[in-house]
């Protein structure tokens, strides 16, 4: 983990962060979604105050995204985020550096809620975000149908201890 560093996402990331987006999506487990965003929807729909990439060198190794879960302002600390790593990469520390990233930025902006939904069959993802401090808030069973079969999605979420 000593090589890699983290940096605010930008346009000038579109191309490999919707190459490493799709490895994501290619590999079944990851998203209901089977193709990647453009550049302007994936742009559109997340915050970009916390948008992070994580980088061997000039390389983007993975990346890490919110959305803000609802238009309400009693929901403006509470967002949703994304975050994908490179298949190459994985196992490299980059899923939970995004993570940290994403945590002290959120914390910092008053953010007290970060959740995702992750595929039962995704252990990995499962296991990073437990290792995150995020816990298991339920189970939506068969919420919808992902190449043909119904797929379960895992609820979880981060509260941040320190915004009351």
């Amino acid at each position: 983990m000593a090589d890699l560093t983290v940096r605010p996402m930008d346009v000038r990331d579109a191309d490999r962060v919707l190459a490493v987006y799709q490895a994501g999506l290619d590999g079944g487990d990851a998203s209901f979604e089977v193709v990647a965003p453009t550049w302007a929807a994936f742009d559109a729909g997340r915050l970009p105050a916390h948008r992070f990439v994580a980088l061997d060198g000039d390389t983007i190794l993975g990346w890490v995204a919110v959305s803000p879960t609802s238009t309400r302002q009693v929901y403006a600390g509470v967002v949703e985020h994304s975050v994908y790593v490179d298949p190459a990469a994985q196992g490299r520390g980059v899923g939970r550096l995004l993570l940290d990233t994403l945590i002290a930025s959120t914390e910092a902006a008053g953010i007290w809620t970060i959740q995702s939904g992750i595929f039962p069959e995704n252990a990995a993802s499962l296991a990073l975000h437990q290792r995150a401090g995020f816990r298991v808030i339920g189970v939506r069973e068969r919420i919808g149908r992902h190449h043909d079969r119904w797929r379960d999605v895992v609820l979880l979420e981060r509260r941040s201890p320190t915004i009351t």
